[in-house]
């Protein structure tokens, strides 16, 4: 796994993208990185690669986007807003 965090505060997000390091996975992960930034928000933000640990979350498919212990998101790349909304829930 890999972290990047981004903190202003102590009231962070902890996001989660799920996959094995594919393209798709990539650009989610970049996508949610921008959106978090865009919209100010406190964050860590976590690559999740190991199939253990993605099959412990449920998902149908990756890539996947956790906020919070939350799929918001799996087996698609969502648009730039859905995951602007997603990361403002």
């Amino acid at each position: 796994m890999h972290s990047i965090e981004y903190s202003k505060s102590m009231s962070m997000k902890k996001l989660q993208i799920l996959g094995t390091g594919c393209s798709t996975c990539e650009r989610l992960a970049t996508m949610t990185e921008a959106a978090a930034k865009a919209l100010g928000m406190d964050f860590v933000l976590e690559k999740v690669t190991a199939i253990e640990d993605i099959m412990a979350f449920d998902i149908v498919a990756p890539p996947a986007l956790v906020v919070d212990g939350e799929v918001k998101v799996s087996g698609r790349l969502p648009t730039e807003d859905e995951i602007r909304t997603m990361l403002s829930e």
